[in-house]
């Protein structure tokens, strides 16, 4: 994910400085350009990161998934074959149906294998599908209960994507039916001097924006440029203007300026305070957008590699998780070959086996034996 326009970084010209006290507004000003340069050098690092994780995640970590789960398919046959030999009494019998379901249900928690759901309807006495879609069905209640929608019968509950977009469609189709209903009462005097003033706030920081952009346009105009080259780079710093100002994003146009050499230091500083004011107001609202766009990302991230919601994740820890997971998938690989080698002897499996307590498999545990 290459940096956008919007994540390169800012130029430090355009943090205020003056020998004397900056004013409340300067102040906030210069808060808004560094939060603003750190969201924009943020997003650059999650883009960067994300494309590295995802080819390791190809290279390294999902070849090393496939051989846990074969080596996990190994032990539940060699177990399920244990299972059935002579001698073998009720209550071992009992911990290997146990371990056996649970290992399955690690395995097809990755893969589908007709086998493996045959071993875990066998020894669990249930049905994986009907348990599965049980499941769906309550997450699909829960949902519809706590948001307040229908996500209808035909949804997909298996793709995360596709209930997300029913949900969206859902807030869309009740956002329209409000608008739809019959209008509220007559405004009082104080709603519509709030609204007017709103109003003209908005022209006031919309004029802000358009001022900045004449400027720029008329400098940057390709056609009063006699020189090819500097007229093709003309082009694309209009190009960037246009773009930055159908956006409306005032921080790219000032930046531009910049470059252009049309603002310095003392221009900005000679910035009075209702503009400054205005100028605040615009750069919030740009914050804003670009810590939704992080929260955007990192939620896909979350939702695309299944890791807790719950968790705060930043850039520089997806390299770091991703080792976590190659060391505990090689660390049960090695335990599952260990596993297969001890089960060769009834002996051992049997003493083994009478360490395990029921009781204590409150979660499953695939580090058996």
């Amino acid at each position: 994910m290459p940096p956008s326009s919007r994540t390169r970084a800012l130029s430090p010209s355009l943090v205020l400085t003056s020998s004397a006290p900056l004013s409340k507004e300067q102040k906030a000003f210069n808060t808004l350009i560094k939060k603003i340069d750190a969201r924009r050098a943020e997003l650059t690092d999650w883009g960067q990161e994300i494309v590295q994780f995802r080819q390791r995640y190809v290279s390294d970590l999902l070849p090393l998934q496939d051989e846990e789960a074969d080596q996990h398919i190994q032990l539940a046959r060699r177990l399920d074959l244990a299972h059935g030999q002579k001698g073998v009494t009720k209550g071992e019998k009992r911990k290997l149906s146990v371990l056996i379901t649970q290992l399955a249900q690690f395995i097809l928690g990755r893969r589908e294998d007709d086998e493996v759901k045959a071993l875990y309807n066998r020894h669990s006495q249930s049905d994986f599908d009907e348990e599965e879609a049980e499941q769906l069905d309550g997450m699909k209640s829960m949902l519809e209960e706590m948001l307040g929608v229908e996500l209808g019968d035909d949804v997909d509950l298996s793709s995360p994507d596709e209930v997300v977009r029913r949900i969206q469609q859902q807030f869309e189709a009740q956002g329209e039916a409000g608008q739809a209903e019959p209008k509220p009462r007559k405004k009082t005097a104080k709603q519509l001097a709030r609204e007017a003033h709103q109003e003209a706030e908005e022209k006031q920081m919309s004029q802000s924006i358009r001022e900045v952009y004449r400027k720029l346009a008329s400098a940057l105009h390709p056609d009063r440029e006699p020189d090819p080259i500097e007229r093709e780079r003309k082009t694309a710093l209009m190009q960037r203007a246009n773009e930055a100002y159908e956006k409306g994003n005032l921080l790219q146009l000032l930046e531009l300026q910049l470059q252009l050499e049309h603002i310095d230091q003392a221009h900005l500083a000679t910035l009075g305070g209702e503009r400054l004011k205005h100028y605040i107001k615009i750069l919030k609202g740009q914050l804003e957008e670009l810590e939704m766009e992080i929260l955007h990302v990192e939620h896909g991230f979350i939702a695309e590699f299944g890791l807790s919601p719950f968790e705060k994740i930043r850039p520089k820890d997806l390299m770091a998780i991703l080792q976590a997971d190659l060391a505990q998938c090689e660390c049960s690989i090695r335990q599952a070959k260990a596993d297969l080698d001890m089960t060769n002897d009834p002996k051992q499996l049997k003493a083994w086996l009478k360490t395990v307590s029921l009781r204590q498999q409150r979660a499953p545990d695939f580090d058996f034996f």
